[in-house]
């Protein structure tokens, strides 16, 4: 049963870390960590289910991890499972990122890939790009947003349906899925 249990975390942590363990990229992407009070009236209160490919392996099949999300001006809650087991939590509130995790999720699960993540997904566009450094932009496509460091696409966001976010991050060399079902808020 233990053995399960970490091999059930390691597949985790490899989802949630979307790659960590890759050699350095040419490029690193911003770090964003956008207020939410940027959302205005949005909000969000999602299960999801998260599909994650290295680039590098597209045959490979994809890691999966539950994940219930909620969202609005006043902060950001992230709950990750596992089989029924929750292996991660983050509390965004755009001064302090909260952070709990399983004692054997690795350190490579960084939480702050992901709330850069949320933030290109979640956020507004005007937002984005105001927090990007010189040389980035943030760029409305006909299938969503790519992300581009001078003209070059770092990170695409597409749009399929309604309720499917795509991540395609090039610099850091992965796909991820996202696939949301809206719940009743609090």
């Amino acid at each position: 049963m233990k053995a399960m249990n970490r091999r059930l975390l390691l597949t985790t942590a490899l989802l949630l870390s979307a790659c960590a363990s890759r050699a350095p990229a040419p490029s690193t992407l911003p770090a964003l960590r956008l207020p939410p009070a940027a959302l205005g009236s949005a909000r969000f209160t999602l299960s999801q289910r998260l599909s994650v490919t290295r680039l590098d392996q597209p045959d490979a099949p994809p890691q999966r991890v539950d994940v219930q999300l909620q969202l609005d001006a006043t902060g950001l809650l992230l709950a990750a499972f596992a089989f029924g087991q929750r292996v991660l939590l983050m509390q965004w509130d755009g001064q302090e990122l909260g952070v709990q995790r399983h004692a054997m999720l690795p350190a490579e699960v960084d939480p702050n890939r992901m709330l850069r993540d949320l933030c290109l997904s979640y956020w507004p566009a005007e937002a984005v790009r105001a927090a990007l450094p010189e040389g980035w932009t943030w760029v409305a496509t006909t299938s969503g947003q790519e992300l581009q460091q001078l003209g070059q696409a770092r990170l695409v966001i597409r749009r399929p349906a309604a309720n499917i976010v795509e991540i395609i991050n090039f610099s850091e060399g992965y796909q991820l899925l996202i696939e949301s079902q809206p719940q009743e808020g609090p």
